[in-house]
């Protein structure tokens, strides 16, 4: 799929039923998103990614950083892949973009997952967003940085297949139904040697307070 390199009048909508996923092209200029693209690699607390597998805590190549508003001042606990993981707070640029995403889709959230991929070869095995912590049909707003690379959805009983690219400083939104019906995934490559931040916006229906 061949997709506009720079910000839509009007998102294109990418699947063809069970769900809904708009993409908003490129929201942010070239020299602001590589500031936000640095400042992201070097001042975020980034940490291995951690799931329970078979009864045991893995690590991943793949590092992330988790941010969320405060409740009374307290951050709160979100839990995926078998493991908790506690809040920290946003940064000054964490929510100017926090901001700019509410404005463009239109959806608040309270929390953002950070992902950092150090080249291609780190990606994302298919899934699904459906943790009970979150806003049951939720929108999920991912904004990109630094390396383009492609994302997939798969349906999961047509198993029909839709990929597109994403391009640094690009905007994609999954909502409605779309975990329901569809998986996703960041298929790894050899031929990405650059890394890619990724923010994925997210709202906590019933944070636990740490």
């Amino acid at each position: 799929m061949s997709l506009f390199s720079s910000v839509l009048e009007q998102p294109i909508s990418i699947l063809p039923f069970d769900g809904e996923v708009l993409y908003y092209g490129e929201i942010i200029s070239d020299q602001d998103s590589d500031f936000y693209f640095t400042q992201l690699l070097n001042t975020m607390p980034w940490q291995h990614d951690q799931a329970m597998v078979l009864g045991k805590i893995i690590e991943t190549k793949r590092k992330v950083a988790w941010c969320a508003d405060t409740i009374g001042g307290k951050p709160f606990s979100y839990s995926y892949s078998g493991v908790t993981r506690y809040s920290l707070p946003f940064s000054a640029e964490l929510l100017t973009l926090k901001k700019l995403v509410e404005q463009h889709s239109g959806e608040t959230y309270n929390s953002c997952l950070l992902n950092l991929y150090h080249s291609g070869e780190e990606g994302m095995a298919w899934h699904s967003d459906g943790e009970d912590d979150l806003k049951e049909q939720g929108a999920i707003a991912s904004l990109s940085f630094g390396a383009e690379r492609k994302f997939a959805f798969k349906h999961k009983y047509s198993k029909q297949v839709i990929a597109l690219q994403l391009k640094p400083s690009s905007l994609l939104v999954m909502k409605g139904s779309t975990q329901q019906y569809w998986l996703h995934r960041l298929p790894p490559t050899k031929t990405v040697t650059e890394p890619r931040i990724n923010l994925t916006f997210r709202t906590i229906d019933k944070p636990e307070l740490t």
